[in-house]
């Protein structure tokens, strides 16, 4: 299975280096020499590694953001009584059901409104609520963290953002770099929201650019639009990576005994 589920991106790869002849004349493994003229070629039509900054940015922004503002909420939903909490917490239920592409339109009207179209802003800040994350993480810690350790750190004089800090996030990691891995694909490859709020070239994220690519002559060449998607899929097959050892381990178990 991991085979099979390898061969696609190896054919990426080999492809990224092969002439359109060679590519249309069959597949094979052996990778070309035109890898060269492949890159020549795409940036004579799109700068990919300005999309790729971009998209950098808004993607580890984004990641982190959501990862530690969904972990404080998850946490305040799991361990604290307050008024309205079951309410709130079925409203961003409701909130999971309901699809993205519905307020675009709202969306964008409010960010013409408070003047920050053509800007990061808009595809960083909202995406910091996600109500997903909070769900998974709020029913991870519930089942991980035993109230114990938290009337622990009380007793021994912590505050409550130094009992979240200390106490929580640690044990809480596992799923938050399970989810990040998640949010960051998902931001990395986000093409609408990006294509609606920015107007200047020298923003545009990966995604764009690679749908104007698709719509340009270099799609005539298709070892450039290879090498294109190539580049595009890096940064996701590194950041798995380096956050998939967090998903197997659980730092928490056996620390609390019955």
């Amino acid at each position: 299975m991991a085979i099979v589920c390898f061969i696609p991106f190896l054919m990426m790869l080999v492809n990224a280096t092969r002439s359109n002849e060679a590519i249309l004349s069959g597949f094979t493994l052996v990778p070309g020499s035109s890898l060269v003229e492949n890159y020549t070629t795409m940036m004579e039509y799109v700068n990919i590694w300005s999309g790729f900054k971009n998209s950098l940015i808004i993607s580890v922004l984004t990641t982190l953001l959501s990862g530690y503002f969904s972990a404080l909420t998850a946490y305040g939903f799991a361990f604290y009584t307050f008024k309205g909490k079951n309410f709130l917490f079925v409203f961003m239920l409701v909130m999971m059901m309901v699809p993205g592409q519905l307020g675009l339109i709202g969306f964008y009207e409010l960010s013409k409104n408070l003047g920050i179209l053509d800007s990061f802003i808009p595809l960083i800040v909202p995406a910091i609520a996600s109500p997903f994350v909070v769900f998974f993480l709020r029913q991870y810690i519930q089942t991980t963290l035993h109230p114990s350790l938290i009337e622990a750190a009380r007793i021994d004089g912590a505050s409550e953002f130094k009992i979240f800090h200390t106490v929580a996030i640690p044990i809480m990691m596992p799923a938050v770099a399970t989810m990040s891995i998640f949010t960051f694909i998902g931001s990395w490859n986000n093409y609408i929201m990006p294509l609606v709020i920015l107007f200047s070239p020298e923003k545009y994220t990966l995604p764009v650019l690679m749908g104007f690519l698709k719509g340009s002559q270099v799609a005539q060449n298709l070892g450039s639009m290879y090498l294109g998607i190539a580049i595009s899929v890096v940064p996701i097959m590194i950041a798995f990576l380096f956050l998939s050892k967090y998903i197997v381990n659980s730092i928490s178990a056996g620390s609390i005994k019955e």
